[in-house]
């Protein structure tokens, strides 16, 4: 299943990753094929253990799929070797977790810029500053984490996650861990930074609410994308997945 605009920042085929053996033998991935297009921002949805959550790290770099391939832009990630792999998750891979894993004893702004540090790169002038207007973080980049809220600490991890200007950022339940308010601001920015800034956004969520900030949602079932929808919007996505749950758990029948 492709994307119908734009040429994929990222894409997968025949995408196989199981975990256990015999009996215990769980297939996550069963020969999944996607495309994530350039400039777009997709939500993956589906039921717990689906194969979501798996889908995203198989995708950036954090995990490795038994069979099938990975590709960011032109490059294949399952030929790389490890120092490969940690280069490009480095340079043009972002990732934003639901924990924020931010460095407690670091200032906000010294958390943002650490990717850039790790890589002995000096940031953008322009770019951190456009970063640090878009997540409107100016008046608390010298504060630590523990002296920010949930939804500052997570727009800390969106700028930190934007300031290398990746190919393509990862999302694992953004808003997870924040309120409604903190996660419609985290949601923004998102949203903003592929609408203003052409980013690539893929985020992992199960809430209807969060995926309807995307372009596209995909939906995944036992470890096989069976859905899709684009311009979701709340209702559309509720009922969407009232059908692949359906799928996966027909209600039981009563025989007469």
């Amino acid at each position: 299943m492709t994307s119908g605009t734009g040429a994929p920042a990222a894409r997968v085929a025949n995408l196989t990753k199981t975990y256990g053996t015999g009996q215990a033998l769980v297939r996550a991935l069963d020969d999944v094929t996607l495309d994530l297009a350039d400039g777009e921002f997709t939500a993956v949805m589906g039921p717990s253990g689906s194969g979501k959550s798996t889908l995203m790290h198989c995708c950036a770099a954090l995990d490795i799929a038994d069979s099938g391939s990975v590709h960011i832009g032109d490059d294949e990630l399952t030929t790389m070797k490890d120092k490969e792999l940690t280069l490009l998750r480095r340079d043009r891979i972002g990732f934003i977790f639901q924990s924020f894993n931010l460095v407690p004893t670091m200032t906000a702004e010294e958390n943002i810029l650490l990717p850039l540090a790790i890589a002995g790169r000096k940031p953008d002038t322009d770019w951190f500053r456009t970063v640090i207007d878009t997540v409107d973080l100016e008046d608390r980049l010298r504060h630590k984490p523990k002296e920010l809220s949930g939804g500052q600490q997570q727009r800390v991890a969106v700028a930190r996650a934007l300031v290398s200007r990746p190919r393509i950022v990862f999302a694992d339940e953004p808003t997870g861990n924040l309120d409604s308010h903190s996660g419609a601001e985290v949601l923004t920015l998102l949203r903003r930074s592929v609408d203003d800034y052409g980013q690539t956004i893929v985020m992992v969520t199960h809430d209807p609410v969060a995926a309807a900030y995307a372009d596209r949602v995909v939906f995944l079932a036992d470890g096989r994308i069976v859905d899709e929808l684009r311009d979701p919007d709340r209702d559309s996505v509720i009922a969407k997945l009232a059908e692949v749950s359906a799928r996966v758990d027909p209600a039981p029948t009563t025989e007469s």
